[in-house]
């Protein structure tokens, strides 16, 4: 009880130090349910499709020759031996569906039930709904609450416009229709046909013009089979993978991207935790004459030591659930950020909603308590350990806070040079990585305080020469004020430096995307068809609209491209086979002779992207890659490894004419074109469009448009981080505001003699905001070395072992100094409402003791 009076004696204090903790764990909790909700999307989407399949026969772009599943189902080779079920699958997107990307699955009903058992008997899918699946062209089922979520409404009897569903499908729109309903057993069976649009095999090949070719035939195969002898005798161009294998590659690719993320919310825990311990410790000592009473009285140490970490549990416990609900709010925001980044840059997934696993709530609520009591452990043994005799004495208390300061630096110093040695430890794990980086931050924000009464004592003389009286008490206050500000301090220059190192990563990365884009968009012109992803360029091109664009009159020349899966040892990879460009090919070869790449390319050779060879720990140009071709498994000599920022999953870059060779396919996904010189390229670009506007989904644009496009997309990528920036600074402004309100009570007193001896309540207001302005100073130059180390740290060790990009880092003077005035801005403005307070200070109650 008494822990619970003394918390609200002092409400805007016990406000503020729970708003911090609620921010932290919010932000945290936030992040852990939208990747939670994505990888939760991404698991329900692949078992909905690969349900109880061990294994599975691929065969890359091409598609598996159906006939191999009749063989499979009547050769006494392997009849009986194993349960086998074809599936075509492809994305598609329906207006009357959301424009959201679904899953057509096409299937064999008669032999689902081993494999997807919600598709099977005794869930809503018999004989009568599925005999006009099997009769009639174009018919689909959804499930039951997916179909109430759309207001969709099945035939009944035979087809018309009211059960009519427009599918998008590789660039082009098909008519499909709703003939029934599948009505869930379960929840897993809900979410899993929550993005399926389920057809049978020949509706499904009709819709993605795949006629005799099946996406891959699903086994399950008993424990102890001999896949070796079944690998060995699938037709050249087959591959067999594990099903569990191929989608933990998939997942994989987003697990950077969501440590990264995990990081950055930790370091709003990370600042809440530096607020914590700072109004604790003001706590601690605003009441040590009080701890000294009750040690007078029979207090144990014990009792004190337990009284004051039950205020922190009591702050940890209100602010972790305000941040639990914060969080789930804050997490429907980001799961569509989330979303949309993994979109953009690793595969297509459809998330309808936040998922909120007991599993993130519960850590979230336990990272808030226990960082609030491990926060105040320091504090409250402080408390528990004076004497009683001592317990008057401030400067005793100020000694002390000299000697942590010195000790601190040292201790900073250690923790900054270990983590230092932990970054170098060549790993990819980033767990690694981001253990050394906050090693380093916390290190040198344990240097804040000694820097700070440094150059408080530096500024002293020149600050009272200049500015009289306001300019020699100022630093002097600072200085004697570091046992209640020196930890909020260093929490504003966490929260800055991280700023100034996102910042200055982000402006790196983009002017390196944007000289990356200038060396490749080299046409005038590009023409291709708009997909599911923004940023993946798979939806084949019409023949007749790939014509029209190379036979303009204008084009002086022109390229084309094809973007198709393959199948690698690794998992499947993006392969581009482009027209052979000397110029490009040079401008972005990392390593390799550019002199020879093209004339090797032409011979076979292939360049590996630079994310796929750091993936892989390629660095030899002198190996071979292996990948399946229609054929069967090729060595490709490896030429060398290229620069790509469109894809974090990597990419193999192939000429044109070797693919077609190999692959025998002729389809296109793009085309660029180089005007003539006396062109306009906004005239050629609308005599296009008017000439392609028959074709579905196909797009003109100039090599600008296209630019902008890949610009917004990387700065839609990272909106989610520059918003953790924003709370991060906010937890730590409230820290600041927490401090200075603790310190103008605890000196009230000095403030009356102040008023006494004359000083107006305009200059007393003055001494706040120079002392403020002094704090904020301090934490901003200590931010600018501190947010370049991290932005080094984030360019050339985080980024290169999370994704394998190089990056130019572009040191801009304008981060910096935005950074220092944001710190000396919030400062001030924490100043405000505690200068405000003096106003209206009496100075004989101030003066007044108990």
């Amino acid at each position: 009880m008494l822990s619970l009076r003394t918390l609200l004696r002092h409400p805007i204090q016990f406000a503020l130090m729970t708003l911090g903790i609620a921010l932290g764990v919010a932000v945290m909790v936030g992040i852990d349910l939208a990747n939670a909700s994505a990888e939760r999307a991404f698991d329900l989407s692949a078992s909905a499709v690969t349900g109880r399949a061990t294994h599975a026969i691929v065969a890359g772009s091409g598609g598996v020759d159906e006939t191999l599943y009749v063989r499979l189902r009547t050769d006494p080779q392997w009849r009986g031996q194993f349960e086998s079920a074809p599936t075509v699958r492809a994305f598609v997107a329906s207006p009357q569906l959301g424009e959201i990307p679904f899953t057509l699955l096409g299937i064999d009903p008669f032999a689902e039930a081993p494999f997807r058992s919600y598709l099977g008997g005794g869930q809503g899918f018999d004989f009568q709904s599925i005999a006009p699946l099997l009769t009639q062209s174009g018919a689909i089922l959804l499930s039951a609450p997916t179909a109430e979520r759309y207001n969709l409404t099945p035939c009944m009897d035979e087809f018309n416009d009211s059960c009519r569903l427009e599918l998008s499908i590789n660039g082009k729109t098909r008519s499909a229709y709703l003939i029934g309903l599948l009505e869930p057993s379960n929840d897993f069976a809900r979410r899993a046909l929550d993005t399926l649009v389920i057809t049978d095999i020949a509706t499904a090949q009709s819709l993605t013009d795949t006629a005799g070719e099946l996406t891959q035939i699903d086994l399950i195969l008993p424990e102890d089979y001999d896949t070796a002898a079944l690998t060995a005798a699938l037709p050249a161009g087959n591959l067999l993978v594990a099903s569990a294998t191929r989608n933990d590659q998939v997942n994989t690719m987003t697990a950077a991207f969501r440590v990264n993320l995990t990081a950055l919310s930790l370091l709003a825990l990370l600042v809440g935790l530096f607020l914590i311990y700072n109004t604790m410790t003001f706590s601690v000592v605003q009441r040590r004459a009080m701890f000294g009473a009750l040690r007078s009285l029979g207090y144990t140490r014990e009792q004190v030591f337990g009284m004051v970490l039950g205020e922190a549990a009591l702050v940890g416990a209100l602010g972790a659930c305000i941040g639990l609900g914060l969080g789930i709010l804050l997490g429907q925001g980001a799961v569509q950020m989330v979303t949309q980044t993994i979109n953009d840059l690793f595969f297509v997934v459809s998330v309808r909603g936040v998922q909120i696993p007991a599993s993130s709530l519960l850590k979230g609520g336990l990272a808030g308590l226990f960082a609030s009591l491990l926060a105040a452990a320091p504090p409250a043994w402080e408390a528990a350990s004076v004497p009683p005799r001592l317990a008057l004495s401030r400067a005793g208390l100020e000694s002390k806070a000299g000697v942590a300061v010195n000790l601190a630096a040292v201790l900073g110093i250690l923790a900054a040079l270990a983590g230092g040695l932990i970054l170098a430890i060549p790993t990819r794990d980033l767990i690694v990585s981001f253990t050394g980086t906050f090693a380093v931050i916390i290190g040198l924000a344990a240097l804040t305080p000694f820097v700070t009464v440094t150059l408080m004592r530096l500024l002293n003389d020149p600050l009272a020469a200049l500015f009289g009286l306001m300019g020699r008490l100022a630093p002097r206050n600072v200085i004697r004020s570091q046992s209640r500000t020196a930890v909020a301090v260093a929490a504003l220059m966490i929260a800055v430096s991280v700023t100034i190192g996102v910042q200055v990563m982000i402006a790196s990365f983009r002017t390196t995307v944007t000289l990356w884009l200038d060396q490749t968009l080299q046409g005038d012109l590009y023409i291709a068809a708009q997909g599911l992803s923004a940023a993946r360029l798979d939806t084949p091109l019409a023949p007749e609209a790939v014509a029209i664009a190379r036979s303009h009159p204008l084009a002086q020349s022109s390229a084309v491209v094809r973007v198709v899966s393959v199948e690698t040892e690794f998992g499947s990879v993006d392969l581009v086979a482009a027209t052979p460009d000397p110029l490009l090919d040079a401008r972005i070869l990392l390593e390799g002779n550019p002199e020879h790449v093209v004339r090797e390319m032409k011979e076979g050779a292939i360049l590996l992207s630079e994310p796929l060879a750091a993936r892989l720990g390629i660095d030899s140009l002198n190996e071979t890659f292996p990948l399946l071709t229609p054929e069967g498994w090729v060595q490709f000599p490896v030429a060398g490894i290229y620069a790509d920022y469109a894809s974090t999953r990597g990419t193999i870059r192939m000429d044109i004419d070797v693919y077609r060779s190999l692959w025998k396919d002729d389809t296109l996904n793009g085309v660029s074109l180089t005007l003539l010189s006396s062109a306009d390229v906004d005239s050629v670009t609308a005599d296009l469009r008017g000439q392609l506007i028959g074709f579905e989904r196909v797009q003109v644009n100039p090599s600008g448009a296209l630019r902008d496009d890949a610009i917004k997309i990387f700065d839609r990528t990272f909106a989610i981080t520059t918003a953790m920036q924003l709370v991060t600074t906010l937890v730590a402004f409230i820290g600041v505001l927490s401090s200075l309100l603790a310190l103008q009570l605890e000196k009230a007193r000095e403030m009356g003699i102040l008023r006494a001896l004359g000083l107006t309540l305009a200059e007393m207001r003055r001494l706040t905001f120079w002392e403020t302005g002094l704090l904020g100073a301090s934490a901003g130059l200590l931010a600018l070395p501190t947010g370049y180390i991290l932005a080094w740290i984030l360019i050339f060790i985080i980024n290169q072992r999370s994704f394998g990009w190089t990056l130019q880092m572009q040191m801009e003077p304008l981060p910096f100094a935005q950074a220092f005035v944001l710190a000396v801005s919030a400062a001030l403005l924490a100043a405000v409402y505690p200068a405000w307070r003096l106003s209206r200070m009496q100075t004989a109650e101030a003066l007044r003791g108990e």
